[in-house]
């Protein structure tokens, strides 16, 4: 298994992990927003980054991070937007990969933590992120603008 930036020829790939990303939470995501978040991905002014995972020559997972000021600790961050992994290659160890390299990256930056989200009932991989990083006690606030 390949983790690597994406590339050009990712899209189609890339395009079908992260629909399936946004079915799997219930998001109503258009073409044109995927569009957005892949140019996004090759702007070098915009914080998002991204990391794909690539097994016999087929992307299978893919994640998008940021740095996020931590003004308290007078520290960078790293946040983990989106990790998916195609259903069909889970447990294959791509999201640990993913994850690993997303910790690597912070590292050589400076980032003093990676920290990320999911759903109270996404058992399946809170069951990895338990195993390779510490629940917190934070719950998360929303004000729709």
């Amino acid at each position: 298994m390949l983790i690597r930036p994406p590339v050009a020829a990712d899209r189609p790939d890339w395009e079908r992990l992260y629909a399936g990303y946004a079915a799997f939470y219930k998001v109503a995501q258009t073409p044109e927003m995927r569009a957005t978040v892949w140019t996004w991905l090759f702007d070098p002014s915009h914080q998002t980054r991204g990391l794909v995972a690539e097994h016999q020559g087929r992307l299978i997972g893919l994640a998008h991070f940021r740095p996020f000021a931590r003004p308290l600790s007078a520290s960078t961050g790293g946040f983990l937007d989106d990790l998916f992994v195609d259903p069909a290659a889970r447990g294959s160890g791509a999201a640990d990969a993913l994850i690993a390299a997303i910790a690597d990256e912070g590292r050589k930056l400076g980032w003093t933590v990676i920290r990320w989200i999911t759903a109270e009932d996404n058992y399946r991989a809170r069951a990895l992120y338990d195993r390779v990083a510490e629940k917190t006690r934070w719950a998360t606030y929303d004000i729709k603008l």
